[in-house]
Formats: structure tokens, sequence, C-alpha cells
């Protein structure tokens, strides 16, 4: 099925002030839809587009290759630059970060790249990195694999870092993995003209809006909370007009593009994402809450805990605490441990879905990060999923139990790179 072009090519268009989130999250990117007589947004799968004419199809070919909108008169061309059901998803997640767009990518490391890639190609390839970061992120910064060069700074050094060619600060809060908050508005005022790209993947905008404190750019690993379910990839950058223009250009000369099935299947995922966030959020509160009294556990890395949040930030740039928690198990052999006994709770990389996921970050996600700022070995990340929170007690202390009772080794590591990481 094909939908009208026109109907998903204008900017994302306010609601009135008194529509909430959810109503938001329902209603975002279904303009026009009775104009094509569905109810939902229907699939688009051409690769290539009817043009009108020679001249007319040119014109077009460089309004979107260069990054432009697609226009009332003009032909999409080509998928890879532009695509309907993507530009729907794209107008919703802008509504509800508060942006006045967004540009959705395959990935969020493709939708990272491009942003980085923008900052070189405009001359500023300095970036100011604050730690921890996603692995992922810590290690394309850290090889400047992308022509960037990067100087670690903590959350109250971004101004001494900054340098004439500085192009972009990012950060990202709750911090992965250990959930620690950062100021926005502080980093922003600290960056002064520099953009200050924040990660809101761990958040997402039911919890958290970076945008309404001063950010330029809004990173999503579209994977995890927007699609929810575990079952599409995509990542998307919320920002402004100048932006988006400079990363639709990137996307389209490198080919970052989103299918439009997984379009679907993420503005799908946005409908109910404030629904499946907040109970996700409470199960997980509760949790970190229980697991406190376990004596196998060091310390519950959690915001929401009494002293987690030193600078106030719940409820003022962050809705919620959010389902995350880590647990601060001591060390490598006890995390290995309990992650190896948990049941109901899968080991495996990601998070956001509907079901609860553990994993050990500095062998995983975050084993390229530098050996000084790798995770402590002794931690663990638990993605809290829509199961009942007394089965996920049970599993989780159950796990924990094994950790307290067993005092020795734990099973051999697979290989030395392992036990260096963690020497």
């Amino acid at each position: 099925m094909t939908t009208s072009s026109s109907s998903s090519s204008s900017p994302a268009r306010r609601r009135a002030p008194e529509a909430h989130l959810e109503t938001i999250a329902v209603h975002a990117g279904m303009a026009g839809l009775s104009d094509t007589g569905s109810h939902v947004p229907p699939i688009d799968l051409s690769t290539t587009n009817p043009l009108s004419g020679v001249e007319s199809g040119g014109d077009s070919y460089e309004n979107l290759a260069t990054g432009g909108r697609l226009g009332g008169g003009d032909s999409a061309v080509y998928q890879r630059l532009w695509q309907p059901g993507v530009a729907r998803f794209e107008i919703a997640l802008a509504e509800l970060e508060g942006t006045k767009e967004s540009v959705a990518f395959a990935t969020g490391m493709a939708a990272l790249s491009a942003c980085l890639m923008a900052a070189v190609n405009a001359g500023t390839p300095h970036i100011v990195g604050v730690r921890p970061l996603y692995g992922g992120t810590d290690h394309v910064l850290a090889s400047g694999l992308l022509g960037t060069k990067v100087t670690w700074a903590t959350p109250h050094d971004i101004a001494s870092a900054i340098r004439p060619d500085t192009g972009l600060v990012v950060l990202e809060t709750p911090a992965n993995p250990t959930l620690e908050l950062v100021d926005i508005a502080d980093v922003v005022s600290q960056a002064g003209a520099v953009p200050v790209l924040v990660d809101n993947t761990f958040a997402s905008p039911v919890l958290q809006r970076p945008a309404d404190h001063g950010a330029r750019l809004v990173l999503h690993s579209a994977t995890k909370y927007l699609g929810g379910h575990g079952d599409v990839m995509g990542g998307v950058v919320a920002t402004d007009e100048e932006w988006a223009r400079r990363l639709r250009q990137l996307r389209a000369l490198t080919g970052a593009l989103l299918h439009p099935f997984a379009a679907y299947l993420l503005h799908r995922g946005l409908r109910t994402l404030p629904i499946r966030v907040r109970a996700q959020q409470e199960t997980a509160s509760e949790l970190a809450r229980r697991l406190t009294t376990h004596p196998a556990v060091h310390r519950v890395l959690y915001p929401g805990l009494p002293g987690q949040d030193p600078s106030r930030l719940l409820g003022s740039q962050l809705a919620g605490p959010g389902s995350l928690i880590s647990l601060d198990l001591g060390d490598y052999d006890k995390a290995v441990r309990f992650t190896e006994a948990c049941r109901l709770v899968t080991h495996a990389v990601s998070l956001g879905g509907v079901d609860s996921l553990v994993q050990h970050p500095a062998s995983l996600t975050h084993r390229p990060v530098e050996q000084h700022a790798k995770p402590n070995a002794g931690v663990v990340r638990l993605s809290i999923g829509l199961e009942h929170v007394d089965d996920l007690t049970d599993d989780l202390m159950r796990a924990l139990d094994v950790v307290h009772e067993h005092a020795g080794p734990a099973a051999p590591r697979s290989s030395s790179a392992v036990s260096e990481s963690f020497a």
C-alpha cells in the first residue's frame, strides 16, 4: 500500500498546549491518513518513484540529496532520499521531544555517526565527551575512526575543555551503565555556542526532554524503548531545522536509511510508549527497593534511591527514575555467577523491551572502552520489563542467593582477553 507523500512531508506541528503526552504519542504523525482511506499508517515499500519530467525530477533529486524536505510538487525519487513512512515516524518523535524536526537512521550508531560526521565536515572535529557513555559511543570517540578528536571531561569541567574547533559536547543521562544523572542545562550553559548532544535512550521523551533544557541534538537508539519489543532496529536524532537538513544530507549520501517496515514498527511503538515506560518504571522502583535488602548486593545503582540524585534533577529535568537498575556485586566472579543464575530474566544485550534483561557491561557493551574508563567489573545492569514485580523479585533474589551461598570461583573465563580486562 502507498500513501500520499505530501501528508508526511511537512515539519512537525505542535499540538495545543492542553494535549498530554499520552495523546500526542497516539496521534502524532497521523495527519492526512483519512485522505488515504487508512486508519493506521500504510507501508510503502517502493524503492523508486515515478518522475513527472526530466527537469522536475532532477530538481526533486537535488533538493532531497542536499537534505531538503519533500515539497508538494516534488517526487520522492528514491527510497534512500525520502520515504513517507519514515517521515511520519520522524514527525511523531519530534512532537514527543518538543523539537522542530527529527531524522531517523538505520541504527542508533548510524545516527550518532551522522552527527559526528556533520561536525567534522563543518571544520569542528573536536568533541567534548562526558563519561560514562554507551560503550559504542565511547569507542567511536576514543578511536577517532570518523575523524573526530575527543577530550574527556566531567560534567563540571565542560567550559575548560571547549576549543575553537569544538563541534559537539556529547553526554548521556541517565548514564550507561551507572545511571548517574547529568544537569543538561548546566552543561549547555558551559558549552556556550557549541551544540550539546544528549543521548536520551535510557529516559525516552516520556521521562526527559533534553531540548527543553537547551540541548540542540537529542539522540535515541530507537531499538530500545521507542520500539519496545526487541524486534526492530533504528536510531533517530531530534533537532532543529538547520541540523536536520545536515543530517538528512548525510543520510542520503551515506545510505544510512531506516527501512520502511522498521519505521512502521517504531511509529507503532510510540503509541504505547508512555504506558510501557511508566509501568516498567513502577516495577523497577519497587525492585530497586527490594534488592537493597539482599546481603550479596554491595550497592543498588538507581536514581530513585536516597542519595543518588545529589543535584535534585528528579522532578525537574527527569520526570522519574526509569526502569534500568544496576547492581554492584563487588567483583567479576560474583557478577558472572549472578548473571548466569537468572532464569526469568534473560542474559542478553539491549534494553527497553517488554521482557527483562540482564547483562555484564564491562565484558559486553563496554568491552571496547579504555581500561581506566571501563565500568566496575562487579556491576551488572538490569532492564526491567513488564513482568509482575513478584516474579522478577523471586528470580533475582534466587540468583543473588546463589552468589551469596557460593564462595568458590566462578566458571572459567572464556579468554585471556577477558581476564586481562578485569585484572
